[in-house]
């Protein structure tokens, strides 16, 4: 089991997906529905379609972006569902700010409601944080 122990209060970032920059979204989608993905949500004509396996999430966007990226979703569940408490994005950048983690991107408007923004880890890996609600 996890232990937390330096007693700081654990993020909710979310529901957690893999966000891939595919070549070819027609053979991906065929691709990961061999290995037991549905289509869950999103549109093949506008280049992108979400992926599920029980509680396993993938994006599949063609010419959106050049790297696959790790993508967390505030207020939201594993299936996209409200969730009543969750911790909002505009904490979620002061917590990532506060610990020194530079932020790449910060598209956070207003007081509350969608917003986002992004930081790179240490690999260059591209993490979104992507609130809907």
């Amino acid at each position: 089991m996890f232990k937390n122990d330096n007693k700081e209060k654990i993020m909710k970032l979310g529901c957690f997906s893999i966000s891939l920059a595919v070549k070819d979204l027609e053979k991906s989608k065929a691709f990961y529905e061999k290995i037991g993905f549905e289509v869950f949500a999103g549109e093949e004509s506008h280049g992108f379609l979400i992926m599920k396996h029980g509680d396993t999430n993938i994006g599949l966007f063609q010419g959106m972006f050049e790297k696959n990226i790790l993508t967390f979703n505030p207020g939201w569940n594993q299936n996209a569902e409200n969730l009543e408490s969750f911790d909002d994005v505009r904490q979620l950048l002061e917590q990532f700010k506060s610990k020194g983690i530079q932020i790449a991107e910060d598209s956070v408007a207003a007081e509350q409601g969608p917003s986002s923004f992004s930081i790179i880890d240490p690999d260059g890996n591209p993490i979104l944080i992507d609130q809907h609600v």
